[in-house]
């Protein structure tokens, strides 16, 4: 039973918390000494390692705030995530990691060296000490079988969370674009189905092509690269006119004409990254809104043959119909100018088509695609501009013959240019594609002139068919009106003879 005779006394609860409070000074104070020790003998990364590890046997872990940083927000990618992988790359030279994941792509030149999950990363800033480390949780199973759930976890002590919410991840974040730009490579992105769902699969993009080596008219060319410049610099603009800061282009022309060409010299010349989307492996409108969440700022999405790629349902169609519907036309046309097409700075979607007048008239309307850029057989400028880039001459006897079928052929550029790859010889080059054309004039001719015989031939029937019914029209009425006449008089007639009687009779 308790008895306020068993109470301590004020004196010796007073004397405790004396005593108690000199142990806590003196611990501070070998701290302190500690750390001056340590900061000058005692390389950083360890030293960080071993305050870590002293402040939590001490108990000092209670003082601390851990932020969680996960690598998804709801639909879209965490940029603080992304940032935040950039960034500890630069810091995994400490010795103390024991594990480390090491990744490089084909096309890659450098290793991909980052820290294996549970591994501590230790960082200072403003003398701050702060602790980094990768945590994976495994999702409940789906179709595409169990999914990781990643985050990283920021430890540091709460006093200082202001300095590091408005300070140190700002840094970070900044940070992260300087080392990305330094070390930007450009990636080419396509779909990697898993069950019902499709995920990006990247590899790097190292296509030649670039605006001096297509085959393109001049002005053109000057046109787009003047265009894809007044793009990139109208941020400002764009947010000022209240629109998404994107460009859509449809590039249409008969197939070889060099339409993937120019996509590849636009990345290159804008230094984005390009993702390959097929619209034949998109299971839904809301798969197509999920993949387009998943691209990043300054890239392009390209559509290649959209008139052949899927079977679009319109937007009149009925409610049946559309639950069955793979993807709508609403759908896409929400990717390319709906709300939708704002999540995200700096995009450009590009259409290919081989037959523009295939196109649904929706996806032409003024303001969804914005430029459209016609890719046209091969001009005789455009054979100069082969000829210098593949024989590396300007100039020769041949070039008027060239030129003259040329003007009067249609012959693509990858038809033109793949002649002259035949051999390294300029002149068995030349005098190959002079055959080549010569063949080529003549199939069209051939085509044309049976063409124009079966033109005629369709004419002609037409006329002899419409000769006849003619004839059979104008001669039916003339039979009829004079069976009308005859019936007529013979009435007249039959009325005469009975009115005779009659008249005798009233007489």
């Amino acid at each position: 039973m308790f008895s306020l005779s068993n109470m301590p006394s004020v004196t010796t609860v007073f004397s405790a918390y004396t005593s108690l409070a000199a142990s806590v000074m003196l611990i501070k104070t070998v701290l302190r000494e500690a750390k001056s020790i340590l900061t000058q003998f005692i390389p950083e990364r360890i030293r960080m390692n071993i305050l870590l590890k002293l402040e939590s046997l001490l108990g000092h872990q209670i003082s601390d705030l851990t932020l969680i940083i996960n690598e998804e927000n709801g639909y879209t990618p965490n940029e603080m995530y992304e940032a935040s992988q950039v960034y500890l790359r630069t810091k995994i030279t400490s010795t103390a990691l024991k594990r480390l994941i090491v990744s490089k792509h084909e096309r890659e030149k450098n290793l991909t060296v980052t820290a294996a999950k549970d591994e501590d990363i230790f960082d200072v800033f403003e003398g701050i000490q702060l602790k980094w480390r990768l945590t994976c949780t495994e999702k409940e199973s789906t179709f595409s079988g169990r999914k990781e759930h990643k985050f990283f976890e920021l430890t540091f002590q709460k006093q200082h969370k202001e300095i590091v919410l408005d300070s140190y991840l700002p840094y970070v974040l900044n940070r992260s674009r300087d080392i990305k730009e330094e070390n930007k490579v450009m990636k080419i992105y396509s779909l990697e189905s898993y069950g019902d769902k499709g995920t990006w699969k990247s590899v790097k993009l190292n296509h030649p092509a670039t605006f001096n080596t297509l085959a393109m008219d001049t002005n053109l060319k000057k046109d787009v690269v003047e265009d894809l410049d007044k793009f990139v610099k109208r941020r400002d603009f764009y947010k000022r006119v209240g629109k998404p800061w994107k460009r859509g282009y449809l590039l249409f022309g008969p197939p070889g004409t060099g339409k993937s060409s120019l996509i590849a010299a636009m990345a290159n010349y804008l230094n984005f990254s390009v993702y390959d989307l097929e619209l034949a492996n998109i299971s839904s409108n809301s798969e197509l809104r999920r993949l387009l969440l998943a691209t990043t700022n300054r890239s392009m999405l390209v559509i290649e043959d959209i008139d052949c790629s899927v079977e679009l349902e319109d937007r009149t169609t009925t409610t049946e119909i559309k639950k069955g519907a793979k993807l709508t036309l609403s759908g896409l046309l929400n990717v390319i100018d709906g709300l939708w097409s704002s999540c995200g700075d700096e995009r450009i979607i590009v259409f290919t088509t081989n037959y523009k007048d295939r196109l649904d008239p929706a996806l032409l309307r003024p303001g969804r695609m914005d430029k459209h850029i016609h890719m046209s057989y091969c001009t005789p400028s455009g054979f100069k501009f082969l000829a210098s880039n593949y024989l590396q001459i300007q100039n020769g006897p041949l070039f008027e013959e060239i030129e003259f079928l040329i003007a009067n052929v249609n012959v693509t550029p990858a038809e033109i240019a793949e002649e002259l790859m035949k051999s390294d010889d300029a002149n068995i080059s030349l005098e190959g594609l002079v055959i080549f054309l010569q063949r080529k004039k003549a199939e069209q001719s051939k085509c044309n002139v049976e063409g124009s015989e079966r033109q005629e031939t369709t004419n002609h029937e037409c006329d002899v068919e419409g000769s006849k019914r003619q004839e059979t029209t104008n001669h039916k009425p003339k039979k009829r009106q004079n069976t009308r006449n005859f019936d007529e008089n013979e009435v007249k007639n039959s009325s005469k003879k009975t009115r005779k009687p009659s008249s005798k009779k009233d007489v």
